[in-house]
């Protein structure tokens, strides 16, 4: 499974998505200068999401709706989203920072939801700058030509000068809070420290700094380095990875609009992270074979397999309306699998009875590894629902198994940081299962981004190439 992240009702699950088909930009860009147009409107808008966020929804909900409602154009909700972004990967310090100049409660919350979006803007490490007055003065005029907030102008402009005049505020409110600290709640840092004791401040680091935009080419209508021709012709610079498994990567200095890429609406290109292209080298179809894709919306791992190899794919996925997206795919890329509305865990209501020789089962998931890249998840997830995610990734487990003929090969997937979504799970699948024996597979893969220097050189960093979390875990069934 693949693409966005939805938040769903405490009934339903977490989709969780990394491929990124069909998205203008991974990264939106940052809103335009107060100049060019008024950061106050920008500044509201932002407040409306960022409280849809608080009340539990789905920055992908909440986005589409709220730009209806306003009449948003394609510039004004750019400028919302990139805005919304910023002050979601710094909610722990902005909330911690308020509760201490205002230790009541603030009414509206529209009120509150305002001067996080404000706070945000006058720290010194996010990705959108403003002058601190400028800062001051818009937000102030935002309450202003607002009618649920036209009292409030005096409160805002005395909360955001005193925060500007305690400079020794940020420290002691990051001191005193995990959260505050780490811009994740309490349980998910405590989760990450236990799980990686040497490697979980790299993690949640990762974490607050836009990704690379990656892209995956379709060899069958261009090779990966006559496409790197055709982006440099565009002004566009690339790297390739140097992993192998990543032979199809190219990963954009900048990035850009997919109307941009060349190709693209011609099949030549999709937007997919490094680590969501593990997948199909790992499950090494061949010509000929019959592949399941168990939760394949909105397409991009499916299209991917069919990229590499000439074989039969059923790509299957419980959402009517986003298995649309994996045919819209598969058409512009020019490929063709056989699609069914079903659920992967009840064969009973859709499979025939012949086996498949690979099934890909990219589970539903916390969708703790793309974090960065979806930063509303890690304010929308709670502890309580990773034992939730984790039943439902070992039932889908247990019902594909069966499916799979002798010698074929299954590859578990989440895009997860969690060890109940990825080790422990596969060792439990091990040791429920006598006939299935593990092969070779990445195992976890953390999320990493390369540190580049002024010139986009990124030799000196540890990091190899930009990559979101994900685990890999290929079981082969004994004959």
């Amino acid at each position: 499974m693949s693409a966005p992240l939805w938040w769903i009702s405490p009934a339903r699950l977490f989709h969780a998505c990394t491929d990124n088909v069909q998205v203008t930009s991974p990264t939106p860009p940052n809103p335009s200068p107060p100049n060019l147009r008024p950061l106050w409107r920008d500044l509201m808008a932002c407040a409306q999401l960022v409280g849809a966020v608080q009340d539990g929804a789905s920055l992908a909900t909440a986005l589409p709706q709220a730009a209806a409602r306003g009449k948003w154009d394609a510039a004004q909700r750019g400028a919302a989203q990139a805005l919304t972004f910023a002050v979601l990967r710094h909610l722990g310090t902005a909330r911690a920072a308020l509760s201490a100049l205002q230790p009541k409660a603030i009414h509206p919350p529209l009120l509150r939801d305002a001067l996080h979006t404000a706070l945000v803007l006058l720290l010194p490490d996010t990705a959108v700058q403003y002058a601190a007055h400028t800062v001051v003065n818009q937000a102030v005029e935002a309450c202003k030509r607002t009618p649920a907030l036209c009292h409030a102008g005096g409160f805002v402009n005395a909360v955001l000068r005193r925060f500007i005049a305690s400079p020794d505020l940020l420290s002691t409110v990051c001191a005193a809070s995990t959260e505050a600290r780490w811009n994740h709640p309490h349980w998910w840092v405590e989760t990450l420290r236990a799980a990686y004791p040497q490697r979980w401040e790299g993690v949640l680091d990762v974490a607050q700094r836009q990704p690379t935009m990656t892209l995956r080419v379709n060899t069958r209508r261009i090779s990966r380095a006559d496409y790197q021709t055709a982006l440099n012709a565009c002004g566009l610079h690339s790297v390739a990875p140097t992993d192998p498994l990543l032979d199809q990567a190219l990963m954009l200095q900048q990035p850009v609009a997919v109307e941009r890429l060349p190709g693209f609406a011609s099949g030549w290109v999709s937007v997919q992270d490094a680590a969501a292209q593990y997948a199909a080298a790992l499950l090494d179809a061949q010509p000929g074979q019959r592949v399941l894709d168990a939760c394949a919306a909105p397409g991009g791992k499916t299209a991917h397999l069919l990229e590499r190899a000439d074989c039969t794919v059923l790509a299957l996925d419980k959402d009517v309306q986003r298995l649309h997206r994996v045919d819209e795919t598969l058409r512009r890329l020019g490929l063709q699998a056989r699609t069914q509305a079903a659920d992967a865990a009840r064969p009973s209501d859709w499979w025939d009875g012949r086996h498949f020789d690979r099934i890909l089962l990219d589970a539903p998931c916390s969708a703790s590894g793309i974090s960065r890249r979806h930063p509303d998840i890690r304010w929308l997830r709670r502890a309580a629902d990773i034992p939730t995610l984790a039943a439902v990734q070992t039932a889908l487990l247990d019902a594909l198994w069966p499916l799979l003929q002798p010698g074929g090969k299954l590859l578990y997937v989440t895009c997860s940081v969690f060890p109940q979504e990825g080790t422990e799970q596969a060792a439990a699948f091990l040791a429920r299962h006598a006939d299935a024996i593990a092969s070779a597979a990445p195992g976890q893969l953390l999320p990493q981004e390369p540190q580049h220097s002024m010139d986009g050189n990124a030799a000196a960093s540890p990091a190899p190439h930009s990559q979101d979390g994900f685990f890999y875990a290929l079981f082969t069934k004994s004959s």
